[in-house]
């Protein structure tokens, strides 16, 4: 318990810092090392999951073959799966916390943060969220309707925002690209061939950008790629699957590398 209220300091902590959006070169390498230090301890924590999913399997199977038997006392049985019960969901509360402040990442250096401000104000499919480092791409001006291949007078703003990412003061940072759609159903046949989902469809289009990133030189090893489908909308979708265009978009989140 008292390890759990220790990490929860410590990424409140971490938020606190990051309140002010841009921070300085040395606020960033100390955000990086605390980064790095809740990096570590998600995967740890992680790893102590799966040996608590791994203990409440065997017990529960224990319980069915205790009741099979017969047996009148399985409180002690219940008493243990309820506790590790308990531990496993204040451990997976932790690991998502963390995961929330290491996507959001540390506020980025001033220099980084105004190119990506400039570089946003002069493109109307690109909104820049200066708090937390993500450029927002706007899918229906990225791709036609059910595609995943990338427009090529979209691939020119993806190449622009590749030159600032590969400055100096871009190349210490990763980037994460999620895609996102809305809640229609993918109904023509010929595209469910190629995107049997939503989610099909947000990931195809994340590893489409990329694609277009990589050829323009970001390195493979600071790039990831998610794909959310629908499940994380923006803005309320309209009633009957009828789906809203602010919920189709590609968010780029640049992040201290390694995460």
């Amino acid at each position: 318990m008292r390890t759990v209220k220790l990490w929860v300091f410590l990424v409140v902590c971490a938020c606190v810092l990051l309140v002010n959006g841009c921070v300085s070169e040395q606020q960033y390498k100390d955000l990086k090392v605390q980064n790095d230090i809740l990096n570590k301890r998600r995967a740890e924590l992680e790893s102590e999951v799966q040996t608590i999913r791994l203990r409440l399997e065997q017990l529960e199977r224990q319980l069915e073959a205790a009741k099979g038997r017969g047996d009148i006392d399985t409180d002690a049985l219940r008493q243990k799966i309820a506790a590790l019960e308990e531990d496993l969901e204040k451990k997976r509360s932790l690991i998502a916390l963390m995961q929330r402040q290491l996507l959001a990442g540390p506020g980025l250096p001033v220099e980084l943060s105004t190119m990506l401000e400039d570089f946003a104000k002069g493109n109307e499919m690109v909104t820049y969220d200066a708090s937390r480092g993500i450029v927002k791409f706007k899918s229906d001006l990225l791709f036609e309707r059910g595609s995943d291949v990338v427009a090529s007078s979209a691939a020119e703003a993806v190449k622009a925002l590749c030159s600032i990412l590969n400055t100096e003061q871009g190349k210490q940072f990763g980037v994460i690209i999620a895609g996102h759609t809305d809640d229609m159903r993918i109904a023509k046949p010929e595209t469910r061939a190629k995107h049997p989902t939503n989610w099909h469809l947000s990931a195809h289009r994340a590893i489409s950008v990329l694609n277009v990133m990589a050829k323009s030189n970001v390195t493979s090893e600071r790039m990831s790629v998610r794909g959310f489908g629908e499940f994380r909308p923006i803005v309320p979708n309209k009633p009957n699957k009828g789906g809203n265009p602010q919920n189709r978009r590609v968010e780029i989140y640049i992040v201290a590398e390694g995460i």
